[in-house]
């Protein structure tokens, strides 16, 4: 029986890893989690001087390199000057060299947002009319793409790999079946795991540097690429996981060398320190993934970090405890107890508990709306996820059905044993017959081991048992791949943001780019400092009202329409939605009542507060504000 469902585990196992290769290969270059959501100028406008700057406002904060912002003349040659800068908030900016002439520009972008992932891009805006350039728009969407993104890929897939399979096998051990610590096969699985997720942690440490910048090849080995890395919040995550790794290994050395030698009350001691001990370093091990990624970032990531920590640790002690169970069942000479096989499943139950709580919370926070499961790509993926743990829980239904049906298979002694022994003693008197019942004691074990074997797979219950558990590893695998696409794909929160940004930039830009002076913006808002003579009306005027540089000028008048000379003025832009400003202007004094400033910078498009603050003497001074669409 066994030959004969060997074949197709390996045809099973052949599948799932091609489907695993084809998730990953699917995955597509830069699926950055930080979204450009608006810029001055904008996409595609026509502006009738050259800005003074460039700036560029994102979904989240990112990280930002000295060549992070580049601004491209027609010919393709640099004029920025400076490194970027933050503006405020997620608005970053570059300044530009004076006297730039007339033509087509192109922004390029190549930043990394702050749960890790690269994000690159490009656009172009002109000034006094569009003409041609030699700079491709595409050259900078390649940011995480390439041989390197797809080792950098395959190696967060295997250290999520190795991460179940060290904590979930160890944990199966020590809570399930601790006779399994003297198993060989079981120790080789466990350890097996604790290589893998190492030599993961190594290969992205050294190919993150190249990952979030140039994305070559040769890149991987720079040292000076490293060292940049090691200071990054990702840079940290990973020397940590390897520090964890380090205790990890001391874990291992105990649970499957000392642990097995100790007496019943010693080793209920050592369990309890075990369990301590091991459910810290899962804990950290899995913190060095939180902290770094999706959790670390957006909204409540206080609360979304420990939930993330839950989740994975739930994840492993599952999957991970499905895969050493699947061992167990085809690979291991000592047969697993029923008992041990129900404990499991009490383990499976709680775990699947806990993802469904935690996968709830992790679902709200990463799409934000019911329509973005069906109009983003996480949604559209967590759906598939979703579908894929929905048939785990089915088949593990089954699995469950098994156990509960499942008796421990006594194996009865061989008859001919004695008949061993006694050859075996009777070889003491020559070194030929030594040598003849060594090689008979050694088929008699052989002989022994197979009828133990055909005896336990006789068993037509534990038989089930085999056949749903490798089911439920080999969804399991698929799961897995889906899961590490998940995490490197744009949330649908952002996603939607960044959509919805986009559609009013470019409605903006093409009224802007239609009649400049068409957009001029007149705000009237009466006052009253409460003092003596204190009541008037100040007038705001901007032009041309759009995203980038605008004129400004203030007026304010007494109720009677004459100018009104107060000793000062001041104006703030703020754009609560995306928690931009308050942007303070302090106007130039032009004449009586008049007030001016050039210059004015509004980052992006929006509805935009415009606070104005008079004051008519030395202690009497209001403030009033109006709202208006600008961009």
């Amino acid at each position: 029986m066994t030959q004969t469902i060997a074949p197709r585990v390996r045809t099973l196992v052949l599948l799932l890893l091609a489907a695993t290769g084809l998730l990953l290969a699917t995955a597509g270059p830069a699926s950055a989690h930080a979204a450009l959501t608006g810029s001055a100028p904008q996409q595609g406008v026509v502006v009738d001087k050259a800005p003074t700057q460039v700036s560029l406002t994102f979904s989240e904060k990112v990280a930002l390199s000295s060549d992070s912002l580049r601004v491209l003349d027609p010919k393709g040659k640099a004029v920025q000057q400076g490194k970027p800068t933050n503006l405020s908030g997620t608005t970053y900016a570059v300044q530009l060299h004076s006297g730039l002439p007339d033509g087509t520009y192109t922004v390029t972008y190549q930043v990394v947002s702050a749960d890790s992932h690269p994000v690159a891009g490009a656009y172009t805006f002109s000034v006094g009319a569009p003409s041609t350039t030699s700079v491709s728009v595409s050259s900078g969407d390649t940011a995480g793409g390439g041989v390197v993104g797809w080792l950098y890929g395959f190696g967060r897939y295997m250290s999520y790999a190795g991460f179940i399979v060290l904590v979930g096998g160890a944990a199966f051990v020590l809570a399930c079946w601790q006779r399994g610590s003297g198993v060989r096969v079981m120790q080789r699985f466990v350890v097996s795991g604790w290589l893998t997720i190492t030599a993961a942690t190594l290969l992205l440490l050294l190919l993150r540097g190249s990952y979030t910048g140039s994305g070559k090849v040769g890149d991987i080995f720079d040292l000076n690429l490293l060292g940049d890395v090691l200071q990054t919040k990702t840079g940290a995550a990973l020397v940590s996981r390897l520090l964890l790794l380090a205790a990890a290994a001391l874990f291992i050395a105990v649970l499957f060398g000392a642990y097995d030698k100790r007496e019943d009350e010693e080793k209920r001691d050592l369990t309890f320190g075990l369990a301590v001990g091991g459910t810290v370093v899962a804990a950290g091990l899995a913190a060095s993934w939180a902290m770094a990624e999706h959790a670390s970032t957006g909204l409540q990531p206080g609360i979304a970090m420990p939930v993330d920590v839950v989740h994975l640790l739930a994840v492993a002690a599952w999957l991970g405890g499905l895969s050493a169970l699947l061992v167990a069942l085809y690979r291991s000479d000592t047969p697993i107890e029923a008992t041990a096989v129900r404990r499991f499943s009490t383990v499976a139950f709680g775990s699947v508990v806990a993802l469904v709580v935690t996968g709830v919370y992790q679902s709200w926070r990463q799409l934000g709306s019911w329509s973005a499961f069906t109009e983003t790509r996480y949604g559209q993926l967590l759906l598939v996820k979703i579908g894929l743990v929905a048939l785990l829980v089915g088949i593990a239904y089954i699995s469950r059905r098994w156990t509960s049906q499942l008796a421990d298979t006594v194996v009865q002694r061989s008859k001919q044993a004695p008949q061993k022994e006694r050859v075996a003693a009777g070889g003491a008197k020559g070194s030929s017959s030594a040598k003849r019942a060594t090689q008979l004691a050694r088929q008699r074990a052989a002989m022994d081991a197979a009828q133990q074997k055909r005896t336990r797979d006789a068993d037509p219950n534990r038989f089930g048992l085999r056949r749903s558990v490798l089911a439920e590893a080999g969804v399991a695998v698929v799961l897995l791949a889906v899961t590490t696409v998940l995490t490197q794909t744009e949330p649908g929160r952002t996603e939607e943001d960044a959509k919805a940004a986009t559609s009013s930039s470019s409605s903006s830009s093409s009224s802007a780019s239609g009649d400049a002076s068409s957009g001029a913006l007149t705000l009237d808002m009466s006052f009253d400092t409460g003092g003596e003579d204190g009541k008037g009306v100040v007038t705001v005027d901007l032009d041309p009202a759009r995203v980038g540089g605008n004129e400004m000028h203030v007026y304010v008048q007494r109720p009677n329409g004459r100018a009104f000379d107060v000793p000062e003025v001041k104006v703030a832009f703020t754009l609560e939605s995306k928690k931009i400003g308050p942007l303070p202007v302090n106007p130039d004094r032009i004449a009586t009542g008049h007030w001016s400033a050039t210059g004015v910078q509004i980052p992006m498009a929006g509805d935009w507060k415009v606070a104005v603050t008079v004051r008519t003497s030395d202690i009497d001074q209001t403030t009033v504000s109006k709202n208006a669409q600008i961009g």
